[in-house]
């Protein structure tokens, strides 16, 4: 009886808890292992260790939450430890485990992991498990886990000349079986769209032929918005603030010696003031492509390198006055203006359109997005530990862009990809211009948005008042700053935190170090020699980072198929030579130029699946990492400036003519997904 009551007592007096513990999403997470848990409270009292399994079902499956009850003494309080481990029962099985949340009387403890479980190994974790190196507790696992990231992630220049990307994509960087699904399903949309143009039936009969693509009964491809307003000039100027590419328009104070343009050639547009007048009065504008000279093209095809003028008129309009093709100014390279033969000006636009595609595709996207987001995100999985505050913060946005650039190099970048069979430059030509933009690019000003918008001279609206990019832009990048400040504020409390922790100042240096040398090879880092030694500095440097990564890439990605699907609106391919005199010219010389079914086809099918959107607005990350209170706090906080942002962006569109939604929050991606 004795015996008997001594166990109803023990039983009494201990109480349950429920542990959840949830499996990542990447392909292989699952595990068949056994799998082992230890619980420890703050006085470094641990709990005998649990078996965590069901014997009816198959625990550790990807994706999934699995949910088991297990009992301590009754006087097991602050749990803020666990130990997991699996056995080696298959000596292949893998585990990505994303988290262990412990229930205890309705409060829950999270112990984030973002791990591969390795058999047979140990693993310490800690409530919420955030910590810089020199105040972590398991110290030697740390150092353990980023030697074994430094085998895993290598650097590799695929591009010569070009920027570091991965060796060998790790398992977790791989796409799951979801995001091929759904970019396989949007690329069969894309092709069942476009059966109804002949491939085989060779060049167009007209440009209404391009239209009636899409009035076709079988198309199912949304219709471009260029569609009806490729061809006014109104709707060229609104390209330059609220495109696909509305990053290189500058005040202009000066004209270029080699731009062969008068005052009496434009002074027609200038609303009775000279050019001079108008430039006083921060009225002209300019774009010049010159980055384009030297750059490989196809036979046949003419890539120019243009200089343009624009007017900002008195009702905010930016509105085109002068192109000249090509950098040196002579008599069969004229300056040409809206009041040439129109069909003559039509194509003088679209060779300038055509040209800023390859400059676009080339350096705006690829290059100064997925190439810089990839080297910053192999330097950081090899050099920041996932308990880093850093990692962390940063993870969301780097989902998935290893293994989309990965998919670039084999199919859209590869010899005889989508490149060479649509882009008047081929494959050949964007690598020269990737490596070429890069040279020069530096984080501290290019990755800095406010100040890369200053020194185009366009930051002010009172400049420039209807660029909603700018301001939409400049916007998202403040509240990304106050998000980034208020996670940052919470772990470096004094400068030693910041000197002291040497996978910061690790990590900086390999961002710096040249390629040649095992580095990233960024130029314009803040800090300087010695590493980071102020709060701004590393601020600065997270937030042009998660810019790159959510604001420009979906700035500069998705109206790709509203601008180039409908193709003599944003040409990739011209044909022949660009207007070198001022003849008339009619529709069937704009028709000779332009590309034949076959390649209008690749790009429509294309630019419809690179304009997908697949993982989650801004703020709602796809994997959450920071679990602190505090960080919670700013994380909801970030949501609620996002929310704030959304409403000024439909406010505003109310009285646009032509609404710019591409960076309201709920539209732009945390990563470069696609």
């Amino acid at each position: 009886m004795h015996e008997l009551f001594s166990l109803k007592t023990c039983f009494y007096y201990r109480k349950q808890l429920t542990v959840k513990v949830t499996t990542g999403v990447y392909v292989g997470a699952g595990t068949d292992a056994y799998v082992y848990l230890s619980i420890e409270n703050e006085d470094g009292r641990r709990s005998e260790e649990f078996s965590l399994d069901k014997w009816w079902r198959d625990d550790f499956e990807r994706k999934r939450t699995d949910t088991f009850r297990v009992s301590v003494d009754d006087s097991f309080e602050s749990i803020n430890t666990i130990q997991i481990r699996k056995d080696s029962r298959k000596s292949n099985d893998t585990w990505y485990l994303e988290k262990i949340v412990i229930e205890d009387e309705g409060k829950e403890i999270i112990f984030p992991v973002h791990r591969w479980i390795e058999n047979d190994t140990k693993y310490m974790l800690k409530k919420y498990d955030c910590f810089l190196p020199q105040s972590d507790p398991h110290k030697e696992q740390r150092l353990k886990e980023l030697q074994k990231k430094r085998e895993i992630y290598q650097y590799e220049v695929y591009i010569e000349g070009g920027p570091v990307q991965i060796k060998t994509i790790p398992d977790n960087e791989k796409f799951t079986y979801e995001d091929k699904f759904e970019i396989t399903a949007q690329s069969i949309k894309s092709k069942m769209g476009t059966v109804v143009i002949d491939a085989t039936t060779g060049k167009w009969d007209s440009l209404e032929d391009y239209k009636n693509i899409f009035k076709h009964p079988l198309n199912i491809l949304d219709t471009p918005h260029s569609l009806e307003k490729w061809m006014e000039d109104y709707w060229f100027g609104l390209q330059r603030v609220q495109g696909v590419n509305p990053n290189l328009l500058k005040l202009c104070d000066k004209i270029p010696e080699n731009f062969g343009i008068e005052s009496s050639m434009v002074e027609a547009f200038l609303n009775g003031s000279s050019l001079e007048e108008s430039m006083e009065k921060k009225r002209i504008f300019i774009i010049d492509l010159k980055i384009l000279e030297d750059i490989y093209t196809a036979e046949n095809h003419v890539v120019c390198k243009p200089i343009a003028l624009f007017y900002l008129d008195d009702n905010d309009n930016i509105l085109p006055i002068a192109i000249q093709l090509f950098q040196e100014k002579g008599p069969d390279n004229p300056v040409f203006t809206p009041a040439d033969p129109p069909y003559t000006w039509l194509l003088v636009k679209m060779y300038f359109n055509h040209a800023e595609v390859m400059y676009h595709e080339s350096c705006t996207h690829l290059g100064f997005t997925h190439f810089l987001a990839e080297g910053i995100a192999i330097c950081t999985h090899r050099n920041l530990s996932p308990s880093h505050p850093i990692f962390k913060l940063l993870a969301p946005h780097f989902f998935n862009v290893i293994a989309i650039n990965k998919l670039a190099i084999e199919t859209i970048i590869s010899p005889g990809g989508w490149i060479d069979r649509t882009m008047s430059v081929k494959r050949e030509g964007v690598i020269q211009l990737v490596e070429k933009s890069l040279k020069d690019w530096k984080m501290d000003t290019n990755g800095n948005i406010p100040k890369e918008f200053s020194n185009r001279g366009v930051l002010e609206s009172n400049i420039l008042p209807n660029y909603p990019f700018r301001d939409d832009t400049v916007a998202l990048y403040n509240a990304i700053r106050i998000y980034v400040n208020d996670v940052i504020i919470h772990y470096y409390e004094d400068p030693e935190d910041i000197t002291e922790d040497w996978e910061l100042q690790q990590w900086r240096e390999e961002l710096v170090k040249d390629k040649s040398n095992g580095g990233v090879g960024l130029q314009g880092i803040p800090g300087n020699y010695n590493g980071f030694s102020k709060i701004d500095e590393i601020v600065e440097l997270l937030t042009s980072i998660i810019s790159i990564c959510s604001i420009s890439h979906a700035g500069a990605n998705f109206l790709q198929y509203d601008e180039y699907g409908f193709v003599p609106n944003y040409p990739m391919s011209l044909y022949g030579d660009p207007p070198r005199d001022k003849t008339p010219l009619t529709e069937e010389d704009i028709i000779e130029h332009l590309p034949d079914r076959s390649v209008t086809l690749d790009i429509m099918t294309i630019t419809s699946v690179l304009s997908f959107r697949g993982t989650n607005s801004l703020g709602n990350f796809d994997i959450q990492y920071l679990y602190d209170p505090a960080d919670v706090e700013a994380i909801q906080k970030f949501k609620k400036n996002l929310a704030e942002i959304g409403n000024k962006i439909e406010e505003r569109n109310v009285n646009l003519k032509h609404p710019y939604t591409v960076l309201h929050p709920k539209n732009v991606p945390n990563s470069i997904s696609i």
